[in-house]
């Protein structure tokens, strides 16, 4: 009898061995969804250890224009950072303002092997032959803030609202001169574009006309050169230098008897030109006091010349967001998964998907907290006092 009991007692754990080896293991509890940071923080650079592997041994090319601005020095070091934290290889290019140039950059890296194009181009509209290049070759691009035009092989395009740029230098410059409060005017003002093969110019200025047409038409607003069109007052590579020159020209030509109430420039390094020529004949002095003028990208430079009183706003366009952004969109493509997106952009040829940032207003008022106390900058970078 003992024996029997024994004998069951041996089946019955061998059973039990054999149940526990069996059974799957339990599966993870699930994460919670992500949700998108506001835009005023940047999102964490680290993403779920499950995704890891995405990355490993994949190549990002990434290029961008030229480093003679600012912004494209930042953009740049934070998209490949940030990249680069996530585990992928990047070649970062810059052309230098010189779109054959980075063709022959998009060109190396498709013969590289790279496994997807994040472009921020010169030209939007003159790369059509490496990005068909890119397609037969079965790389996924992204238009990184410039939109790649004329073209199918834009897949996704991540960028602030340009749009919104324009409408906010816009409505910040009505503002300041009190029409939406009752001034009746008339102000004198001149408009400066950006480049004008760059897209993003090109909507901008159409934005700036969306909002002041009405004042134009009502005589509150008068533009004194009667310069408007893209091809007058456009300047070339955004070149502080060349906006310098055009003002002086204006200021020379158009304003000998009178004084300029406000200049509606597109971008930072436009107006940092406009500035120096509006120093030169004499503005910032109690009689002759500055005119509103307007920027975009909170380069340190010109957040300098808002602290004194020389540049009225700018528009901050917070670089590490969309550097994470960036990251995320790779992450998903190269998943086979569909990125995130929130509008759409019509290149001319398709309707891009697009992942549209928010934008920040900046002005004496609030630039130390919305660049300082975030960490963009320190505070010892920006030229307070007024140099030569």
């Amino acid at each position: 009898m003992a024996k029997k009991v024994v004998g069951l007692l041996l089946a019955l754990a061998m059973v039990a061995v054999m149940f526990v080896a069996c059974t799957p293991a339990p599966a993870p509890a699930p994460e919670a969804p992500s949700q998108a940071a506001p835009a005023s923080e940047a999102p964490s650079s680290e993403a779920p250890a499950s995704e890891a592997p995405v990355a490993e041994g994949k190549l990002v090319g990434l290029t961008m224009p030229t480093k003679s601005l600012q912004r494209w020095n930042e953009d740049g070091a934070y998209v490949k950072a940030a990249l680069e934290e996530r585990g992928y290889k990047v070649d970062l290019q810059y052309a230098d303002n010189k779109q054959e140039v980075q063709n022959s950059q998009i060109e190396n890296q498709i013969t590289m092997g790279a496994d997807i194009l994040v472009i921020a181009s010169i030209d939007g509209g003159a790369l059509g032959g490496v990005l068909e290049q890119a397609k037969a070759a079965g790389i996924p691009v992204i238009a990184y803030d410039r939109l790649l035009t004329n073209t199918d092989k834009c897949d996704y395009y991540a960028t602030f609202d340009n749009y919104g740029v324009g409408k906010m230098q816009a409505e910040a410059m009505v503002s300041a001169l009190g029409l939406d409060k009752g001034e009746k005017g008339p102000f004198n003002i001149e408009i400066f574009g950006g480049s004008p093969d760059d897209n993003n110019a090109h909507i901008i200025h159409q934005a700036h006309m969306d909002v002041i047409q009405p004042y134009l038409d009502s005589g509150a607003l008068i533009i004194t050169s009667g310069q408007i069109d893209m091809e007058q007052i456009g300047i070339q590579n955004w070149d502080s230098a060349t906006a310098q020159k055009r003002m002086e020209d204006l200021l020379t030509a158009y304003y000998a008897d009178k004084d300029v109430k406000a200049v509606l420039c597109s971008n930072d390094s436009t107006a940092h030109g406009v500035i120096a020529a509006l120093k030169s004949a004499g503005y910032g002095k109690p009689d002759k006091p500055y005119p509103i003028v307007t920027g975009q990208d909170c380069d340190k430079i010109n957040l300098g010349h808002i602290e004194r009183g020389e540049q009225y706003m700018s528009i901050f366009k917070d670089t590490r967001i969309l550097a994470q952004e960036i990251v995320k969109m790779v992450d998903a493509i190269l998943s086979g998964k569909e990125p995130e997106t929130n509008t759409t952009y019509d290149n001319k040829v398709i309707q891009v998907p697009t992942l549209g940032c928010k934008l920040q207003l900046v002005t004496k008022d609030n630039w130390k907290e919305v660049v300082i106390d975030s960490g963009y900058y320190k505070i010892e970078d920006i030229p307070l006092e007024e140099t030569e």
